[in-house]
């Protein structure tokens, strides 16, 4: 037999406690306001899109940045446009951009400040290359050996001075798993946030053309748009 249940009853209890805010109100919890990662360009895009605007920057995160002569220089958010068509889980024109942005950084030679003011280095170990399928995760390790690759998933709760997030599917109908697993807000809040001075989205230009038929998918695409608004194209 199927119950029947009072309208609400459907949600889970985190959700039934925000009432359909993004962030704990103040009279039902504690909000941790203050990141100890972030530089205060990609704290503003996080905190804008999936915190209400209540997340900042600790003041002495504005020292972060990436000293180099490649694309991948300074703090913020960067966008990489790679044209490709017909791509659904696996992309290698993204992967053989991302191996050869990742050796100009590394041929540069680049150095990061951390929010310490301390300059070293960047290594292999000091780039986070991210993608939504375990397909492209594989073409990515196909061509850049010994360095952290994983789904987003798998990268929760990590960090790097550098991160690179690769879109992979060529546009919102070639999405393998719907348009709401490939714009996921949750994923691509995991996936930027995991950066400390600067983030890399490569995609196709299309992703952000997407026929969108629902108000949901609507906001699902302008996370993403935002994020365009704000990155500088390289």
């Amino acid at each position: 037999m199927q119950g029947s249940h009072p309208e609400g009853t459907d949600v889970s209890t985190l959700n039934h406690i925000l009432c359909k805010h993004a962030t704990i109100p103040a009279d039902r919890g504690l909000f941790l306001e203050e990141t100890w990662r972030l530089h205060p360009v990609i704290c503003g895009f996080t905190s804008e899109l999936f915190y209400e605007g209540r997340l900042h920057s600790r003041p002495e995160l504005k020292l972060q940045t990436i000293k180099s002569n490649s694309r991948v220089s300074g703090s913020g958010l960067r966008f990489l446009p790679v044209a490709h068509e017909g791509n659904q889980s696996s992309c290698p024109e993204e992967a053989d951009e991302i191996r050869k942005l990742v050796t100009e950084v590394l041929e540069s030679p680049a150095t990061w400040v951390n929010r310490e003011g301390i300059e070293a280095p960047i290594g292999l170990d000091d780039i986070l290359i991210i993608a939504p399928y375990n397909a492209q995760v594989f073409e990515l390790q196909d061509r850049i050996s010994g360095a952290r690759i994983g789904t987003v998933d798998k990268f929760q709760g990590q960090e790097a001075p550098i991160v690179i997030y690769s879109m992979t599917t060529s546009s919102h109908a070639d999405a393998p798993r719907g348009m709401e697993f490939l714009y996921s807000s949750n994923r691509l809040n995991v996936a930027t946030s995991r950066a400390k001075c600067v983030c890399v989205l490569v995609g196709s230009p299309l992703l952000f053309e997407a026929e969108c038929r629902t108000p949901r998918q609507m906001q699902l695409a302008n996370a993403f748009c935002r994020y365009l608004e704000m990155a500088t194209v390289i």
